[in-house]
């Protein structure tokens, strides 16, 4: 007996969130719907994928909670190994893990509301706007909405227990 063994739900929190990060390098977000591929483009394509993963699993139960969480723990475990492989030292990162936590908090509440505001797609472009291009000039907010809204009906189409069995599948950018 393994006094330590990882419980199945990490395993499968981290391929999820692997499959996130995955679509959220697809280069077409980058060259067809013009994302900036900076280090805060990425950031906010990496967490707008997470997203979209924890809209799906939320209120499906405990099981789906967990898994949840597994997500959530390798999504802040990645964030946290970043900062440091980009230099941030070990007294600075936990000031900026929270800031980086407060910053994807309000970005869950903002994404859930405007996907709860549905067809209207307006809240939904001012988030784009506002986090995946700030600072870019006549980007294709349209575009990128449509997106997001398409692989979030993709993720509702996907059988439960596949995404908690760790499988999961993105719609083509």
């Amino acid at each position: 007996m393994r006094l330590f063994r990882k419980r199945p739900t990490v395993e499968t929190g981290r391929r999820l969130y692997a499959a996130c990060v995955n679509q959220a390098r697809s280069p077409e977000l980058y060259t067809e719907l013009a994302s900036p591929d900076t280090v805060e483009g990425r950031f906010e394509l990496y967490s707008l994928h997470v997203i979209l993963l924890l809209d799906r699993l939320v209120r499906q139960g405990d099981e789906a909670g967990e898994v949840s969480q597994g997500v959530f723990d390798a999504y802040v475990r990645a964030l946290d190994d970043a900062l440091r492989e980009m230099g941030v030292g070990d007294l600075s990162v936990g000031r900026k893990m929270r800031k980086i936590g407060e910053a994807l908090y309000g970005r869950l509440k903002n994404y859930d509301a405007a996907f709860r505001e549905q067809p209207d797609a307006d809240s939904l472009e001012t988030i784009l706007a506002r986090t995946v291009y700030e600072g870019v000039e006549h980007p294709p907010v349209e575009a990128m909405a449509a997106y997001v809204l398409r692989q979030k009906a993709h993720l509702e189409a996907l059988s439960l227990r596949s995404l908690l069995d760790g499988e999961l599948s993105w719609a083509a950018p």
